[in-house]
């Protein structure tokens, strides 16, 4: 908490310092109990070298030095041990001729498939049945109850158990008894109350000292104050599965309590705002009510905070808040409260909607949202932890826990690192954590009793048609080669412009799968002028390839080259490199070059944003020939025309390329079929066209979607079949898709298609999907190595798997 509190004896203190100045160890203390009159017991932790050599050379100095290394020798003895059983397992699963896949994968990657024929059917033959292409696909279960918010938070039979609330008397929707259990939890956690004296009970971490009860402690940093309560946070993180009701939940909470206390804020994605004063008017009783205000746009005007008090409830945007927070041509955010804006008013509540929007702790949506003053704080997600453990770090930090955890270096000492380390005594923590702040239920629960229909997933492989393996192992062969290059050349100068082209050559091999139409050449085109010039001129073209460019990075998980944090607010130069807006925004203001290569003049309004704003790859204007398809595109039809078969069945087809959906659609309109479509460059009013049309029009049997516009705030329920034409890095944004289908309300059995060509890249990007699922894996790895050198390595080590 930056007091200092005592010094490390001398005889330590000097053995650690060459260590530590050397570079050789990281030490990281934490507090191990209460501070005494003339001591303090604290944990000191050790993070060395991964590599084999490096460490048995440090262990052996520090052995020399006496220092103690019994966690060490015991992690050793672990791994040999862990490493023997695994062994054992997997002869014993050779033996049985079974192979050992894990709770993340429910089918065997080495089995022999009947792959589904990629010849067209032709006129004269039968057209398949559902069931016909269901014996040609791999029945699957890619998801898993292992996410850290089931993992670690409460139980099914914990949470079967839970109060219920008195029904609201405003709200005019019945509430189904879980809904009734929510909302009793968010009355709770807004109305905190420390654990009464004599309790052994921790409350938000904090405990009572049973002996002293003016000492508090903190059960996760071991932080004490004395003689004052310490400040709880009110409220927390509503994590109910897709699907379940967490808009109506919070409408409820709202109503039940007291209006004139405050107006409450909203802060949601621009795609979803307009569902918040939809499902307000739609569950709110008409005799009571609530006074909604949409604060968004270039028509919004200057309110005080008497103003905001007149309103019961006030709905902004993301881009909204942080444009206020950080006005444009200022370096540092203004005192709050001010005179005007959502920074004028302390609210009654702050509602974050798809609140991992925040989860980049150093973004400027992420400062924004934190900066608010408010009473109570709810953040609504059903994906608290997309990436990394550090996504929970943000939501804490807003929810302005107190104790140390709201610190990020306390946090990653308390919990990330011995989480990664293995520790359980770091689990139990997280357990506790989690049980205080997080409510999740999963629609699977046997006391939620949604009695929704089955969800039934397949993978559908498809073979290349001869021309299309051509291309594609073409396209290999250079990115083969173009690796090879990348390691072998020094310094980032030189292989700089060949990682950026083998980087685009993988975004190919990807579309390829797809239709080989969609592989252009703008950006190859841009990466030979750059050789040339070290800035484009930001020509329709040029701007076009810069976005293609971006895009690679955003889907490569590029980490932003300022704050080596994963891209938050994406930009691209006319240099073509890629960062952060807010950590750009910094560097333009000091100095007028690219801090990458120097180019100048460097200017905001140079800055090139992604093509559209959700990060839907850039438009591919190709010549579209409906007589020239792909194998997957027969797939595709093969599944729309089965599905057709029976009266009802209404279909949404996802894909991340509006160019892909642009050929769907001509085949589409070819067969003379009634369809919809939703893509971000389309206006609220369009979307919701398209949406009453699947819904309502039964000849509407077929909606075209972009996957990243349509994962999130949508309710598809008029469909009852999927298909995902192609595999998006994060399974979590495929999940979240396919829920906008299979949630509350659905009625017909849903059947999800996962479109993959055999022995391509796509196959080894279901590996990567798989390997984030697995919570140990992922979500509780933490970058040590802060070096953009080292991470680009790392890089260079997936992609090579990827070609493998």
């Amino acid at each position: 908490m930056r007091d200092q509190i005592g010094h490390i004896p001398r005889q330590i203190a000097a053995k650690l310092a060459r260590y530590m100045d050397a570079g050789s160890l990281l030490v990281e203390g934490s507090l191990a109990g209460a501070k005494g009159s003339y001591d303090c017991p604290i944990d000191l932790r050790l993070f060395g070298p991964s590599d084999r050599e490096k460490k048995e050379e440090l262990v052996n100095q520090l052995r020399r030095d006496r220092l103690p290394l019994d966690a060490i020798v015991q992690r050793a003895r672990e791994e040999k041990q862990r490493q023997v059983e695994e062994l054992k397992k997997l002869k014993a699963a050779q033996k049985s001729g079974k192979v050992a896949t894990g709770s993340g994968r429910q089918w065997d990657p080495n089995s022999s498939q009947t792959y589904a024929s990629s010849q067209s059917s032709g006129t004269g033959q039968p057209v398949q049945t559902v069931d016909d292409i269901i014996e040609t696909s791999q029945r699957i279960n890619p998801r898993e109850m292992g996410q850290i918010v089931e993992k670690f938070g409460a139980g099914e039979e914990a949470l079967s158990k839970m109060p219920m609330a008195d029904f609201p008397s405003r709200l005019s929707t019945k509430l189904l008894p879980y809904q009734r259990q929510a909302l009793f939890w968010l009355q709770a956690q807004e109305n905190p109350k420390l654990p009464p004296k004599g309790s052994i009970d921790s409350v938000q971490m904090w405990k009572r000292n049973p002996r002293d009860a003016s000492l508090f402690t903190n059960i996760a940093t071991n932080y004490s104050i004395r003689n004052q309560e310490p400040t709880l946070a009110s409220g927390g993180i509503l994590a109910d599965d897709m699907g379940l009701g967490k808009t109506l939940e919070m409408i409820a909470l709202v109503i039940s309590d007291p209006l004139e206390k405050g107006p409450t804020l909203i802060v949601s994605p621009l795609g979803v705002m307009s569902n918040w004063s939809t499902q307000i008017a739609h569950h709110v009783d008409p005799d009571h009510s609530l006074k909604v205000l949409t604060y968004h746009g270039s028509s919004k005007k200057q309110m005080t905070a008497e103003e905001m008090a007149a309103y019961d409830i006030i709905i902004t945007t993301y881009g909204t808040l942080s444009t206020e927070y950080l006005p444009k041509n200022t370096r540092e955010p203004l005192p709050v409260p001010r005179e005007h804006g959502l920074f004028s008013t302390k609210w009654r509540r702050v509602i974050l909607d798809e609140g991992h929007h925040i989860r980049n702790p150093s973004a400027k949506s992420s400062l924004a949202c934190s900066g608010l003053l408010a009473r109570s704080r709810w953040v609504l997600t059903g994906t608290p932890i997309i990436n990394s453990l550090k996504d929970l770090y943000s939501l804490v930090r807003f929810l302005r826990l107190s104790g140390g955890l709201q610190r990020l270096e306390i946090f990653n000492g308390v919990l990330i690192r011995p989480l990664n380390q293995g520790s359980q005594e770091a689990s139990l923590l997280l357990q506790a954590l989690m049980g205080t702040i997080c409510l999740r239920r999963k629609k699977e629960m046997s006391f939620v009793d949604l009695r929704l229909p089955e969800l039934s997933e397949y993978i559908h492989r498809v073979e290349f048609l001869p021309h299309e393996k051509e291309k594609y192992d073409a396209l290999q062969a250079e990115a083969k080669g173009l690796l090879d290059n990348v390691k072998n050349k020094e310094g980032p100068s030189k292989s700089e412009g060949s990682y950026c082209h083998l980087l685009e050559i993988l975004l190919r091999l990807r579309q390829v799968c797809n239709h080989w139409k969609l592989c252009g050449d703008r950006v190859t085109s841009l990466l030979k002028d750059l050789e040339t010039s070290k800035v484009v001129d930001l020509t329709p073209e040029n701007r076009k390839a810069l976005q293609d460019m971006l895009q690679l990075s955003i889907d490569s998980h590029e980490d932003c080259p300022i704050c080596l944090e994963p891209l938050h607010d994406p930009v691209i130069t006319a240099c073509a490199h890629s960062f952060g807006y807010a950590c750009i925004e910094k560097v333009i203001e000091t100095q007028q070059r690219c801090p990458m290569c120097r180019a100048e003049p460097l200017e905001i309004d140079s800055l090139v944003r992604p093509a559209i704003e959700h990060g839907e790859s850039a438009e591919n204007e190709a010549d579209i020939d409906i007589e020239t398809t792909s194998s997957k595109i027969e797939a595709l039809i093969k599944i729309l025309k089965a599905s057709r078969a029976k009266e009802g069945n209404k279909v949404v087809i996802f894909s991340q390329w509006t160019s892909f959906l642009n050929i769907v659609q001509r085949q589409i309109e070819e067969e003379g079929w009634k369809f919809a479509r939703i893509d971000g460059k389309m206006r609220a009013n369009q979307r919701d066209a398209s949406l009453t049309a699947l819904s309502d029009d039964p000849e509407c049997r077929i909606l075209l979607a972009s996957l990243a516009v349509c994962n999130v705030g949508l309710n598809l329920v008029a469909a009852n079949h999927v298909i995902l034409a192609d595999s998006w890095w994060a399974p979590s944004i495929e999940d979240q898709a396919v829920d906008r289908v299979h949630r509350l309300g659905q009625t017909k059995p849903t059947t999800v298609w996962r479109l993959v060509v055999d022995g391509s890249i796509e196959d080894r990007v279901l590996d990567i999907q798989a390997d984030k699922r697995k919570l140990m894996m992922t979500a509780f790895q933490e970058k040590v190595n802060k070096r953009a050198g080292a991470k680009k390595h790392a890089r260079l080590g997936d992609i090579e798997k990827l070609l493998a």
